[in-house]
């Protein structure tokens, strides 16, 4: 998951990140699609505090870890609640979740972390598509808790597959659903056409959505805009795959970094362990700093004044635009 804005980013968990058991003691299919998951500590342990908008890893193997928005009450430090798109040409987790996971099954799980923080504003426009609601939900949630103007427009293919919708609709006209096989796209221009001052605009959902808020509000306040991405940027990921060396500060060592490899593949060859979980520059998992050099930052996680400041990168991804590159490893 990633998390990009035309402004400046504080990205803050509320909480130290850890790795811990949890039991999952619900399933419940929410929409077409979409089944949730609660998961417990058990016997009264309590779960480390969260803040709208983050999320927490699941480790179904020793390969394979997927991210997933928290959805639950903040409030709440006996359970946690994410709910997961079943994705039938995705990377296999979502997969794994709704045909493999069972009540009473033990999962590994680390975080929280927040890469989507719901910042102080005077007023919020929420704007979700399908699985994207998740993040939204705890979001209004405090935003009514506190008295602050906000609305929701919620896009989905159909009724059937959109989420929760039970559940909003106790915000009644602060929320407006928008299937997509009734009513078309959803009317960007008429809700963001006009730049507001004083309104924070948190989208997340399919690329294609992010991609035409994005467009909408290039000429909205600076910081106004907020998005988080399930998936790489298009074109993200694209360009040319040079040999280039990577210096470890701590050691000295100069490892290369081969056309066909990426920087976390020669740490690994070398039994240097970085913590990663999404390999495609998302989660933020890798963030490692930069004392020299110039990397080509492939991610869609780090603002565009994050990567002009070059001093931090994302290894499982980003390669470099100079020979060599030393890093804080």
């Amino acid at each position: 998951m990633t998390t990009s804005m035309t402004g400046s980013t504080t990205r803050d968990s509320g909480t130290a990140v850890v790795e811990l058991e949890v039991t999952v003691v619900g399933i419940v299919d929410e929409a077409d699609g979409i089944r949730s998951l609660k998961l417990s500590a058990g016997d009264g342990a309590t779960l480390p505090r969260w803040l709208p908008g983050a999320h927490i890893d699941l480790i179904l193997s020793s390969d394979l870890e997927r991210q997933y928005s928290l959805c639950g009450d903040p409030e709440d430090q006996g359970t946690w609640q994410v709910a997961v798109l079943r994705e039938a040409d995705g990377r296999g987790g979502s997969i794994w979740v709704h045909d493999r996971i069972a009540v009473g099954d033990r999962l590994r799980v680390r975080g929280p972390r927040n890469n989507f923080p719901l910042g102080d504003q005077p007023e919020y426009l929420f704007i979700a598509g399908g699985i994207g609601i998740t993040p939204i939900l705890p979001m209004i949630a405090s935003c009514e808790k506190a008295g602050v103007p906000w609305r929701l427009v919620y896009g989905g293919r159909s009724a059937d597959s959109m989420a929760f919708t039970k559940d909003l609709a106790v915000y009644a006209d602060k929320v407006t659903l928008w299937p997509q096989d009734r009513n078309g796209i959803i009317d960007l221009e008429a809700l963001l056409g006009e730049p507001r001052d004083g309104v924070a605009v948190y989208c997340c959902g399919p690329g294609v959505l992010l991609d035409a808020v994005e467009e909408r509000c290039a000429h909205w306040p600076v910081g106004a805009l907020h998005l988080e991405r399930f998936r790489p940027k298009a074109g993200a990921l694209d360009g040319p795959n040079e040999v280039f060396e990577i210096e470890l500060d701590q050691s000295g060592d100069v490892l290369t970094v081969g056309a066909e490899e990426s920087i976390v593949d020669v740490l690994e060859a070398a039994g240097i362990h970085v913590p990663t979980s999404c390999r495609e520059g998302t989660c933020g998992t890798c963030e490692t700093v930069v004392f020299e050099g110039e990397p080509d930052h492939r991610d869609s996680y780090l603002t565009d004044e994050e990567k002009a400041s070059n001093e931090v990168m994302m290894v499982c991804c980003s390669r470099a635009k100079c020979d060599r590159l030393v890093l804080d490893l």
